[in-house]
């Protein structure tokens, strides 16, 4: 499958660089399949975890720009903005399959794969090879919904369960804080291509992650009607409350966590569009969940257990 990197247009930014010939668009990273970490985590919905854990595959590199990127190490930070490399490492579709192999020999109850969108050939090519090494685990597909409906109907074999962000419906707040005005459009096409994919196959899943931004409420409530008008027949939803101010990190972002007051008010909001059955996380407010990816437990012991990190190699 090199040959979609060879004209990249493989999401909605259609940057058009050789990246069989080292180039790189956006999404900083060239035909190679690099990957930040492997890990058995437990911070997923309660489904998705299991008894095991989510056997979470962190892709180096990203096609957005969120400026609170809790990833933000290996998503978008490069030797310019931090002093170093940015952490992972090159893996062969085999090395994909042996690093799926420890998952599932740790217990993982499914292969979670985050940020991929901008590496999907390669990864396909893992998960076949993964396949062929008799890993027969569910495939996550947790990514940020910006994605092009032709590169994930290339996903339709390999994927089970998808995992879209749709993080915004407002173009301003998009350009402003993911340096992608037509992140509304792309989100919400490519969410109903995955809704449409999932009833094909009649054995998938769709849930739609939506974070809470602080002090952009309205921007939530344009969210809740479009997954109850569009969605809430066929995915369920899941509301994340733990938005994060990040240390010298995305100035133009809110520089606080959200109100008690904005996640009440939020909640009622899902009475008022008769949204029933999802997840919602829990109101709290802390930073010492967010992950370090310069070292071989990006988490804390209660949060993951690694299976694979660059920093060990």
């Amino acid at each position: 499958m090199n040959n979609y990197y060879e004209l990249c247009r493989l999401c909605p930014r259609n940057c058009e660089v050789n990246r069989l010939a080292g180039l790189t668009g956006f999404c900083g990273e060239t035909a190679c399949l690099r990957i930040g970490a492997a890990v058995i985590h437990r911070g997923e919905e309660p489904p998705l975890v299991g008894t095991g854990g989510s056997g979470t595959i962190f892709i180096s590199g990203c096609n957005l720009g969120c400026v609170f990127c809790q990833n933000y190490q290996i998503s978008r930070c490069t030797g310019a903005d931090s002093g170093m490399p940015r952490p992972g490492k090159a893996v062969s579709a085999g090395e994909f399959a042996d690093i799926c192999i420890a998952l599932r020999d740790t217990g993982a109850e499914n292969i979670n794969i985050v940020t991929g969108s901008h590496a999907v050939p390669a990864i396909i090519d893992g998960l076949i090879a993964a396949r062929k090494a008799e890993v027969r685990l569910p495939v996550l597909w947790n990514s940020s919904a910006y994605e092009t409906c032709d590169t994930l109907y290339l996903l339709k074999d390999h994927v089970d369960i998808y995992l879209p962000d749709l993080k915004t419906l407002d173009s301003s707040i998009a350009a402003k804080f993911f340096n992608a005005p037509d992140y509304p459009a792309a989100a919400a096409a490519a969410i109903l291509k995955m809704i449409e994919m999932v009833e094909c196959s009649r054995n998938g899943k769709v849930i739609v992650r939506h974070l809470i931004l602080p002090g952009y409420l309205e921007s939530t409530r344009s969210v809740l009607r479009w997954f109850a008008d569009n969605a809430k027949q066929s995915a369920l939803l899941s509301l994340m409350t733990q938005y994060t101010p990040i240390p010298n990190r995305g100035m133009t972002a809110p520089r606080r966590f959200l109100s008690k007051e904005e996640y009440e008010t939020v909640i009622g909001w899902l009475d008022d569009f008769g949204i029933e059955e999802g997840f919602c996380q829990e109101f709290v407010t802390g930073s010492e969940w967010l992950p370090d990816f310069t070292r071989a437990n990006p988490f804390s012991s209660a949060l993951s257990v690694p299976v694979w990190s660059p920093a060990e190699l």
